[in-house]
């Protein structure tokens, strides 16, 4: 499978479509695979006339880990935040964001519609501030500008991203990962069985390394408020955001967008912290008219 570097890291990637399509990177979130987004939404998109990468963030998946950088604590992080002090974390989600620029220019594409999920779409807030010129597009999926006054994720959504499993055999590891997919997807959508089974199986297989999670959380934490940043993004904009998302509530994407002039908004009930099946054409079709309305757009 390909493999490149990319600001120093080596990047394990998917390349699909045609390689004279439009480009469209697409950035996942805290400790997850680039498996996250489902083969339907990709093929979808191809089949649009784009050309899709998606790719594995540093120290998930088969990218490379960072083993042995230790991280502070969330409880040290947010006291540190809280007394004005800049926490030292292994790595930033500015850098995080390098590494998807890299990834562009290892890929000789010069520009590129910019997706981001999650922690994904907070590390294309980053590339999208600092590397305007790199991106045709911005399309940001259940993420958030890190407001502190904004509602925080619900209790047992939490609960469920950061407790560890049982142990470290299979049976207790996909059971781990159906409750969190449960506990944090879609009321309206909810995975079927054995197809979620399927899938978090397949995830543990391909990967299962927890310690990279704890470097993700420590890099959003330390991150902070990036409204000033968000402030300034002059890239075309839509969000993305389901107004039943346990983890990262929808006030989340509503102030993303209300900081970044002319974007648009896009919010679904029912839609939780996930990508069900039933949505990936909806979704396909948002991301896909954003990107075309992007670039056709005067100016």
């Amino acid at each position: 499978m390909p493999e490149t570097k990319a600001n120093g890291v080596t990047i394990h990637y998917e390349d699909h479509g045609n390689p004279s399509d439009p480009a469209m990177l697409l950035i996942m979130g805290f400790g997850a695979q680039l498996t996250l987004w489902p083969d339907e939404l990709v093929e979808a998109l191809v089949a649009q006339g784009f050309r899709v990468i998606r790719y594995d963030n540093r120290d998930v998946g088969l990218s490379q880990k960072f083993t042995g950088d230790k991280a502070p604590g969330p409880v040290k992080l947010t006291l540190l935040k809280k007394i004005g002090l800049t926490p030292k974390v292994p790595y930033t989600l500015a850098d995080m964001a390098e590494d998807a620029v890299g990834l562009l220019d290892a890929l000789h594409i010069d520009r590129a519609h910019i997706v981001g999920a999650s922690m994904g779409g907070m590390i294309a807030q980053h590339v999208a501030a600092d590397h305007a010129d790199r991106c045709l597009s911005f399309t940001q999926i259940f993420s958030t500008t890190g407001n502190p006054k904004l509602p925080s994720a619900r209790k047992e959504a939490l609960q469920a991203l950061v407790k560890r499993p049982d142990s470290t055999e299979e049976a207790a590891l996909v059971a781990h990962g159906m409750h969190l997919a449960r506990t944090i997807g879609s009321p309206a959508y909810p995975a079927e069985e054995e197809r979620l089974r399927e899938r978090v199986q397949a995830s543990i297989r391909r990967s299962f390394y927890p310690e990279g999670g704890t470097r993700h959380l420590a890099a959003i934490l330390a991150d902070g408020d990036r409204r000033k940043m968000v402030r300034g993004i002059s890239v075309p904009t839509l969000v993305l955001h389901g107004e039943d998302d346990p983890l990262v509530p929808c006030e989340g994407g509503r102030d993303t967008a209300a900081c970044i002039p002319d974007a648009t908004i896009r919010t679904l009930p029912g839609w939780g912290h996930d990508l069900p099946p039933e949505l990936v054409d909806e979704l396909a079709g948002a991301i896909g008219g954003h990107a075309r309305a992007s670039v056709s757009a005067p100016g």
